[in-house]
């Protein structure tokens, strides 16, 4: 990042002025371009406020200066008259934590209920998980106080485009309540999972001070209703909580999708995609990325990369890349392995690592499975036509890759290129996986359906960046939470449920979002049909 001095000086050049006649000068956008060999380049988007700016803007005619106003996102005010019961919202990941602040500040509230631990006591839950293959399985990675987020690189890039600008204010609140700044003008923002932590800690104080509730180990088992209306819910602690609810679970709380199952409140089947997690050294893909022996050098970033292609009519794509970063468990319940990647706020590991996944839809069940019959927890049989298809799916993968991992979280794991070859891999690189790797054939006992377009997409991602098909990069098993595998229908106008009043299905856990920013977001969308409800009494 350059120095303020020299944005002023450079602005200034670019205006025709001296550096004098800046009043203020702010950071929107900055980016790091690596694409020539020759010379890399950092790209500022600059906010700057001038004397005499008319005749500056006539002066200047090029496309470098521009006009722009914008409105930021302003929550509604509230309704006249209040609601009968303060709103319920279920889970606490970045939908529910949003979703409770906006509804806090506006007076309403909310009551927070989460399965897990707060994210203090979730912590040392998980690192014992880690460290000892013992889960807790309503407090690790995937459950407990800001989501499966919190154990990640953080990332807050997002593909919404949204004319209200929720996503700044997302943006604006986290840097409210303690992350860093930057993340408001970096081209792909991100907090780091050893200060994400504070952050959700600080929201949750927010929406106490604001007069909500928050109340951990408490989990949701059953919708109280009257005629086609959700009036409140009941936990396992035996406390009942009235009024309209938000349903922010999260993608793995499966037990939700069953019950939404055998209450016949509608559903479907959403796509999905799972593949591995790729860890080669950090010091390989700065070489890579910045076309330099020396890497990234002492002033540019841990480089990144994204890949995607289409192989055999289904996309194959990089997902949550974490330079500088570890590969983890994430597993959520028993005789699962499931892996992830995660990266602290200076991605100073000496690791990279990625997702490399295949899409996979609906109509895809019957070639995945072949003859193999999947069942429900209740004992039915899943169809191909089943809103569970693919989660059957998931945790049958899980369970495989467990049965060919080993004891305490071990991971089956093989080198890239023996992948690529079919061949067994008889010793593997240093891993930044803690529980320990297990040389294994995944090529033998992942589906062909995966495995096939594995090979073909790092074929293609091998010949646009030399070297990234390597025999030191170490595939490891199994990358299978990349979204929801349900969609839980809404209307798009109230946000509510399609059939059943009172409900608010909300965010990556109901098919509406796709990481911490669009899960927040969507958080905000649910709060403002919450006030609907108000305002149209």
């Amino acid at each position: 990042e350059h120095k303020k001095q020299e944005l002023y000086e450079k602005t200034a050049k670019l205006l025709r002025i001296a550096p004098s006649e800046i009043k203020q000068l702010k950071i929107v956008k900055q980016s790091v371009d690596a694409r020539k060999k020759e010379q890399i380049l950092f790209i500022y988007t600059i906010d700057v406020e001038v004397a005499k700016e008319q005749q500056i803007l006539k002066k200047v005619k090029n496309n470098q200066v521009s006009q722009v106003k914008e409105i930021p996102y302003q929550f509604p005010s509230g309704g006249e008259e209040p609601l009968k019961h303060p709103p319920v919202i279920i889970g606490s990941g970045p939908a529910g934590l949003f979703c409770g602040l906006m509804l806090a500040q506006a007076g309403y509230h909310p009551i927070l209920l989460e399965r897990g631990q707060n994210v203090e006591q979730r912590q040392k839950d998980v690192e014992w998980f880690w460290n000892t293959g013992i889960l807790n399985t309503r407090s690790n990675v995937q459950f407990g106080e800001g989501g499966a987020g919190t154990f990640s690189d953080g990332k807050l890039n997002t593909l919404v485009k949204d004319p209200l600008k929720r996503n700044q204010k997302v943006l604006e609140i986290l840097v409210e309540h303690g992350a860093d700044p930057e993340i408001l003008y970096v081209n792909k923002p991100h907090i780091g999972t050893d200060k994400l932590p504070r952050v959700i800690e600080n929201i949750r104080e927010q929406i106490k001070r604001c007069g909500g509730e928050v109340h951990f180990e408490t989990r949701m088992d059953a919708f109280i209703m009257k005629e086609n209306e959700v009036i409140g819910i009941e936990t396992n602690t035996g406390k009942s909580f009235y009024g309209p609810v938000i349903l922010a679970t999260g993608h793995s709380a499966r037990d939700v999708y069953n019950y939404l199952y055998e209450r016949q409140i509608q559903i479907e089947a959403k796509g999905i995609a799972v593949g591995v997690r790729l860890e080669h050294s950090q010091e390989l893909i700065d070489q890579i990325q910045y076309h330099r022996k020396e890497g990234r050098g002492k002033y540019l970033p841990a480089a990144e990369y994204s890949f995607v292609t289409q192989a055999n009519n289904r996309g194959v794509y990089s997902f949550c890349m974490c330079p500088g970063g570890f590969v983890v468990p994430a597993a959520s319940g028993p005789k699962q392995v499931v892996v992830n990647g995660m990266s602290p706020s200076n991605r100073g590991s000496r690791w990279s690592n990625s997702g490399m996944v295949v899409e996979i839809r609906p109509e895809d069940y019957s070639e995945l499975v072949g003859q193999e019959e999947l069942y429900l927890r209740n004992g039915e049989k899943v169809d191909a036509d089943s809103p569970l298809a693919l989660m059957a799916f998931q945790e049958r993968l899980e369970e495989v890759c467990w049965l060919n991992g080993g004891m305490k979280q071990t991971a089956p794991a093989q080198r890239m290129d023996d992948f690529m070859r079919k061949k067994n891999s008889f010793d593997l690189p240093v891993s930044s996986y803690t529980p320990g790797l297990l040389a294994s054939p995944l090529h033998f006992w992942m589906p062909e359906f995966v495995t096939s377009r594995l090979r073909e997409g790092f074929r293609y991602f091998g010949k646009v960046s030399r070297g990234f098909l390597t025999n030191e990069a170490t595939m490891i098993g199994v990358e299978t939470r990349t979204s929801a595998p349900v969609r839980i229908l809404r209307d798009r106008d109230t946000y509510q449920h399609v059939t059943v009043k009172g409900l608010f299905p909300c965010g990556e856990g109901a098919g509406y979002a796709g990481g911490i920013v669009s899960a927040a977001i969507d958080g905000e969308r649910c709060a403002e049909g919450v006030y609907n409800l108000e305002s149209n009494k």
